[in-house]
């Protein structure tokens, strides 16, 4: 089927935001900062003031690639620039916290945090920041970033505009090798946490709280060569009121070397009134490739509609949380990416590895209830 002119209607205009110049300050000079956050930033116009790293000549190189004007040795001395009204944190999840307490300490300049996901090491972990900005009055927003992937959003306005009707079932299948960061030995984690949770927190964007979860995991033996770890493979079903379901199949072993080519993301979505599908360009990069959706519904004659889009990912979703969080500090407004938000992916999580653990169905409710002093979530 041809490409067709995209449906305007399809994806809603990014929010306004009215002051572009407030003042960023990047923590941390990695891959996901260096090739995703400033690409998508400088894209949109945002001003990123100051960097800093554990290895200051890397955020030397990455200040002069953007045309950063400010570089720290330490990240306290940044977080002490009373030019910096928002911080943007791209560590490893374990020295997250602490960068995270230093800065509502300065909550007079400091008015806005983006956090990597997963927001802490545990439900527990991520709940305490929650609580720990929430009384500092600092806002938090989680970076769950294929959120902002086009083909995810023109499905969830499928869905919220009744083109597909009463969901039925949705998979996403995810075969693919990622690039593993060296933290993730000292972690002993693999893809629940890390690839996983962009597909689960993808099905709460696009149907909400599952009831349970049922997971079953197992290592890959490519990454079980250099460290032990339990959720490599990743499978799980989540349970939905009313019947729906929606499941979820993450390869990061995807064959032996040799075909290892044959790799992608691709997601399907049947509804009572139509259908659709999508793939995801990630798998590709550094080759920059659009994520792609088609779709069918009763109301539209049963025709696929099948629109296109430039934009990737990596790195131009990136912009979308950043978009939220700087619209939230200005306006006082809502964020979908909060923290708060973000309990619930991180309990569904937590859910899956204790299913996977147990043998039986967990609903995140458990994770919650397990931490009553953050059972409002």
């Amino acid at each position: 089927m041809p490409p067709q002119d995209k449906p305007n209607w399809l994806l809603d205009p990014p929010a306004a935001v009215s002051d572009r110049r407030m003042a960023i300050g990047c923590i941390g000079a990695g891959f996901i900062m260096a090739e995703c956050h400033l690409a998508a930033y400088r894209a949109a116009g945002f001003n990123p003031l100051a960097i800093s790293s554990r290895r200051p000549e890397r955020a030397l190189e990455v200040a002069g690639r953007y045309q950063i004007p400010k570089v720290y040795e330490a990240y306290e001395q940044l977080l002490e620039d009373p030019e910096i009204a928002i911080v943007d944190i791209a560590v490893p999840p374990d020295a997250q916290r602490g960068i995270i307490e230093q800065a509502v300490r300065r909550a007079g300049h400091i008015r806005g945090i983006l956090a990597q996901k997963p927001l802490g090491v545990s439900y527990r972990d991520a709940a305490d920041i929650v609580r720990m900005c929430e009384n500092a009055g600092v806002v938090l927003a989680v970076n769950q970033n294929m959120r902002y992937d086009q083909s995810v959003r023109a499905c969830r306005k499928l869905l919220t505009t009744g083109e597909l009707g009463t969901p039925v079932l949705a998979t996403i299948e995810m075969r693919a090798v990622p690039h593993w960061a060296p933290w993730q030995q000292r972690l002993g984690w693999l893809t629940l946490r890390i690839m996983s949770i962009h597909h689960l927190d993808t099905f709460r964007f696009w149907f909400g709280e599952p009831e349970r979860v049922y997971a079953s995991v197992g290592p890959d033996p490519r990454t079980g060569r250099s460290f032990a770890h339990e959720d490599g493979i990743a499978l799980y079903i989540l349970d939905y009121p009313g019947g729906m379901r929606a499941s979820g199949w993450d390869d990061v072993w995807a064959g032996p070397e040799q075909g290892a080519q044959d790799v992608g993301i691709r997601w399907r979505l049947e509804g009572t009134e139509g259908l659709a599908r999508g793939t995801i360009g990630w798998p590709e990069w550094p080759k920059l490739v659009a994520s792609t959706i088609d779709f069918t519904s009763v109301r539209r004659g049963r025709e696929w509609m099948s629109p296109r889009w430039r934009e990737t990912w990596f790195p131009d979703a990136f912009a979308g949380p950043m978009t939220e969080l700087l619209v939230a500090v200005q306006t006082g407004g809502a964020l979908s990416l909060s923290g708060r938000d973000n309990l619930n992916t991180m309990a569904i999580v937590e859910a899956c590895y204790q299913s996977a653990r147990e043998h039986r169905a967990v609903s995140p409710r458990e994770i919650i209830e397990a931490n009553p002093e953050t059972s409002e979530a």
